[in-house]
């Protein structure tokens, strides 16, 4: 086991070493160069600084030397050693595409410019979809190089290929915009968004007052950015300043309910929570995630409890983005030590860009490894039932490209996903870009139709095996109004698991959870000093996505104040008590011994089908058998009144289904206090 550890590790290295520095710096010779004396001088002046960033071996030393190497190449077309190292300075920026003129120039020229240029020509040919040239010169350079570590990368290189040619066989039907109103001429990427897709946070290298240019790559430093998304359209982007500092500033995780975002600041992960209209000063994980090792990309599961997060294999951030590993939070709040997820996730490549989705069990990442057609493809894996994860799938084209496509997330209603790319339309370096899949969720213009049948072959990307329910809405004060930051917990009626936690926001109450289908929820909201509330929500049937409007009302604890318990179920027509209505049943003892004075009513009510005998009778029932439950767990008899109303206290109208389930109902009122 050591030992293939050890041969991996080091196959890791020679990956990182020879895509970085294994280009030859190959001379341009003032002899070959010169074409006539007007201009020589300068052009070899270009060369000289040119020469002294490419030798640095990093992209924006790259980008620095294009400048300079285009310059003398407007001297020098035809100079094939020039024409190498300019394709080669393409190959390691982000617009690999544009090398494949000058290799085939170089090579044309003078096919032995460089020992490695089959293998950047096949690279070139790769980027530009030409994947039966680029594996026939891939092929070539095997047959001239005995180097096994770059052997094994051209093969890989060579199943990319392969792997692309499938995956743009059954191309899928998607639709992909760029989403310009957030994008600059600077990079931008990693978005983050809120399950109802209507905030964003990302990361931006435009010009900004927070940072300076970082000299390594001549760019501002990176800086978060927010934007806020009508019906329809995105917000101009805002520069989140309470967060960005001088250096670096990356936005690479945002909590199920918008309230948590996890940064990223000199390789270390850090969290910061909004309260009200502001974030508080981040604070670092703790050395359980944090290592030695650089910690970047990250999302949390959705009841908030566990940490999923890439950890390099490299202390260097520039030469891999490393494993996902993940981490749990125990009763006390300690995070667990991180532990990696097994192999048929990680490879010996890079993964990276993590995304929970709504439904808790679904986890997007990009990864260099598996099926990838070329550069980061983005992948799905399922958590199963037992712990285990499902084999990833590959998204696949034109979602995915033989470039590097990161960072996707996806909104709650399965049809709008998001992701950092380059396309065509690009306006500067990286940009986000908006992806519509099809699907039964998904309604299309004519516009948008038209635009997704124009090219065949096509298939449906259909991303809905997991429906989810968004639950939104504010907490105020019953009496004046007030926005109140209520704890809201999603239960599990059923296992009596809590399934999502969350507060609302103390500026404007407003509050948004997001749950799977399936199932029989509870909501709970409660506040210090007001009687808990609850709400119901039945998901059993449900099987489309849906946004459900709750706006809740909290009654402060005094004398004749009422809350109702709406997940207290019980049979047909009978007072005995569903197993499914524990969890509340448990609530109202916690809340009886946590206010050690209070009495109360447990008042049960009816609908008006039957006769007033009937329903007075099966109301006293009850609410007595709700009593029952009480005092058995501790709580005083005389603290506890059971009374039954039958229909004589409706608060809807029984001519309706909806009227009279509301009037089917257990409360409990405050008598003494």
């Amino acid at each position: 086991m050591k030992n293939k550890i050890l041969t991996v590790f080091c196959f890791l290295i020679l990956i990182a070493s020879y895509n970085l520095k294994s280009q030859e710096n190959v001379q341009i010779e003032k002899s070959e160069f010169k074409l006539k004396k007007d201009g020589t001088s300068e052009a070899l002046k270009n060369v000289k600084y040119g020469d002294y960033y490419y030798e640095q071996h990093t992209q924006g030393t790259y980008s620095k030397a294009l400048e300079y190497y285009l310059e003398a190449y407007k001297y020098n077309s035809d100079n094939p050693e020039l024409n190498y190292k300019i394709g080669v300075c393409y190959l390691e920026s982000i617009f690999g595409a544009k090398s494949l003129e000058f290799l085939e120039n170089s090579y044309d020229k003078k096919a032995n410019v460089a020992t490695d240029i089959e293998y950047m020509l096949g690279r070139a040919y790769q980027l530009n979809y030409e994947f039966d040239k680029a594996i026939i010169f891939f092929n070539k350079f095997l047959v001239t190089n005995n180097d096994d570590s770059k052997k094994q990368i051209v093969q890989k290189k060579k199943k990319e290929c392969e792997n692309a040619k499938i995956l743009i066989k059954n191309k899928q039907k998607i639709i992909i915009t760029n989403l310009e109103i957030l994008n600059s001429q600077s990079k931008e990427y990693g978005s983050l968004i809120t399950a109802d897709g209507s905030k964003m946070y990302f990361s931006s290298r435009r010009p900004n007052k927070t940072g300076e240019i970082d000299e390594k790559d001549g760019q501002y430093y990176e800086d978060i950015y927010f934007s806020k998304k009508d019906s329809i359209f995105w917000g101009t982007p805002q520069n989140l300043k309470s967060l960005n500092t001088p250096g670096h500033d990356d936005a690479v995780g945002l909590s199920h309910d918008g309230n948590t975002l996890i940064l990223y600041y000199s390789g270390d992960l850090f969290f910061s929570e909004l309260n009200g209209d502001s974030w508080t000063a981040p604070k670092p994980f703790p050395k359980t995630v944090n290592s030695k090792m650089v910690e970047s990309s990250a999302c949390f599961s959705l009841d908030g409890q566990t940490l999923y997060f890439v950890r390099g294999k490299d202390p260097d951030r520039n030469k891999s983005n490393g494993d996902i590993y993940f981490s749990k939070k125990d009763e006390k709040g300690d995070w667990s030590e991180a532990v990696k997820l097994p192999d048929n996730i990680n490879t010996p490549y890079d993964e990276d860009g993590l995304f929970m989705f709504a439904d808790g069990k679904t986890i997007y990442f990009s990864s260099k490894g598996h099926n990838s057609m070329g550069g980061y493809d983005i992948f799905k894996t399922t958590i199963n039932d037992d712990g285990t994860f499902a084999n990833p799938i590959n998204l696949g084209y034109p979602l995915n490209t033989p470039s590097d496509d990161i960072y996707f997330v996806l909104e709650a209603n399965n049809t709008i996903g998001y992701l950092t790319t380059i396309r065509d339309d690009t306006q500067g370096y990286t940009d986000i870009y908006q992806v519509r899949f099809t699907g039964r969720n998904m309604i299309l213009n004519s516009e948008d139709n038209l635009i997704a049948s124009m090219t065949n072959p096509v298939t449906e990307l259909k991303l809905e095996e997991s429906v989810v329910v968004i639950i939104k809405g504010k907490i105020l004060d019953d009496e004046t109004g007030v926005p109140i930051d209520a704890e809201i917990i999603i239960i599990d009626n059923n296992t009596n698991e809590i399934i999502f936690k969350t507060r609302a926001n103390s500026q404007n109450g407003e509050y948004t959870v997001n749950i799977p289908v399936g199932k029989n929820y509870g909501m709970v909201i409660r506040k210090d000093g007001y009687l808990f509330q609850s709400e119901n929500f039945d998901l059993v049937s449900t099987t489309n996505y849906e946004e459900i409007k709750k706006d809740v009302k909290l009654s402060s604890i005094e004398v004749n104040s009422v809350a109702r318990l709406n997940n207290i179920f019980f049979d047909f027509a009978s007072s005995n008590l569903k197993e499914s209505s524990i969890p509340e049943l448990d609530r109202v003892v916690l809340f009886m011994k946590d206010n050690p004075t209070m009495k109360i009513e447990i008042s049960g009510h009816t609908d008006n089908i039957g006769t007033s005998e009937e329903n007075m009778r099966l109301s006293q029932n009850r609410a007595e058998a709700v009593a029952k439950y009480v005092t058995e767990r501790g709580i005083e008899k005389e603290r506890v009144i059971a009374k039954g109303y039958g229909f004589s206290k409706p608060v809807a109208s029984n001519s309706t289904p909806e009227g009279r389930q509301q009037n089917r109902r257990v409360e409990f009122k405050v008598v003494e206090f």
